[in-house]
C-alpha cells in the first residue's frame, strides 16, 4: 500500500520512509516499487539534491515479507520489483543518507551499503540470515561487504548471519555515526542539508569517483538474483520458510 512507503520533499532533501511499524517494517513487492520509483524521480529532479531513508521507531526493516517469500518459493509470479529496486539503489547519482534505529535484518542491512552516510542508535541489531533461510546474499552485498569490512567480518554477516551491534558496525565501516535515538532523525537530516548546500555537480562526481563502476556491482546484483530466485524455489527455503511462518504463529 501507499502509506507503507512515505516520500516528502524537504526543500532540496527527498525522503524516503519505511512506514509499516505493526509488521516491523518488512518490505512487501509494492513497498519496494514505490521506492525504486522514487529513487529515480528524485534523481532525475533538478530540485532534489539528496535521498533520505529513515524507519520508525525500533525497526528501520524487518527484512523482506516473509508472505511475498512464499508465495514466490510455492509457485508464485517473483516479478521485478526487488530487482528495480536494487538497481534504483545502486544507480543512484545523488548522495544517499540512512538512519537506522533497532532491527536491520536482511535488505535492512545490505541497503546500507549503497548508502553514503548512515547513522544508528545504540541499539540497533544489523543482522542478514540468508542462509539461514536457505537463500545467499543480496544486493551486491558479497562484492561491496568484503570491499568495506574484509572477508572474516563479510563472512561472519553474510554467511554465518552473526548479528552486528551499532558498535560492531561503525568498527566494520557500515555505518558513519551513532546517534541517541532521540538525536537520530535531527542528524540524519542535518547531514542531508549539508550534502544538499555543496555544488550538486561537484558532488555527485565525487560520489562517483569514490563509489568506483556501477558495472560490476550491476553485475553482481544480477549473479545474486539469478541464485536468489533458484534458492526461493529450492526444497530447503520452502522448509525453512514453513519453519519460520509456523513460529509466528
Amino acid at each position: 500500500m501507499s502509506d507503507h512507503i512515505i516520500v516528502e520533499r524537504r526543500g532540496a532533501i527527498q525522503l524516503i520512509r519505511l512506514n509499516r511499524p505493526d509488521k516491523k517494517n518488512a518490505i512487501t513487492r509494492a513497498m519496494y516499487d514505490r521506492m525504486a520509483s522514487a529513487l529515480r524521480a528524485g534523481d532525475a529532479d533538478d530540485d532534489v539534491r539528496v535521498h533520505v531513508f529513515l524507519g520508525a521507531p525500533g525497526a528501520f526493516s524487518s527484512g523482506n515479507d516473509m508472505q511475498d517469500f512464499l508465495a514466490v518459493a510455492t509457485g508464485g509470479d517473483h516479478g521485478k520489483d526487488v530487482f528495480d529496486f536494487l538497481v534504483a539503489l545502486a544507480s543512484a547519482r545523488k548522495p544517499i543518507v540512512s538512519g537506522v534505529d533497532g532491527l536491520a535484518i536482511g535488505i535492512g542491512t545490505t541497503i546500507h551499503l549503497h548508502c553514503d552516510m548512515t547513522f544508528a542508535t545504540p541499539g540497533s541489531l544489523f543482522k542478514t540470515p540468508f542462509t539461514d533461510l536457505g537463500l545467499v546474499p543480496e544486493a551486491a552485498s558479497s562484492l561491496i561487504a568484503p570491499q568495506i569490512m574484509g572477508h572474516q567480518r563479510a563472512f561472519a554477516l553474510l554467511a554465518m548471519g552473526e548479528g552486528f551491534s551499532a558498535e560492531q558496525a561503525l568498527d566494520a565501516g557500515l555505518i558513519w555515526k551513532i546517534a541517541e535515538p532521540e538525536a537520530l532523525e535531527a542528524e540524519v537530516i542535518a547531514a542531508a542539508e549539508a550534502f544538499a548546500a555543496k555544488p550538486p555537480e561537484a558532488l555527485q562526481l565525487a560520489k562517483k569517483l569514490v563509489k568506483g563502476p556501477r558495472e560490476p556491482v550491476l553485475d553482481r546484483i544480477r549473479e545474486e538474483g539469478e541464485l536468489f530466485l533458484q534458492r526461493l524455489k529450492s526444497d530447503e527455503a520452502r522448509e525453512a520458510f514453513m519453519a519460520f511462518m509456523a513460529r509466528k504463529k
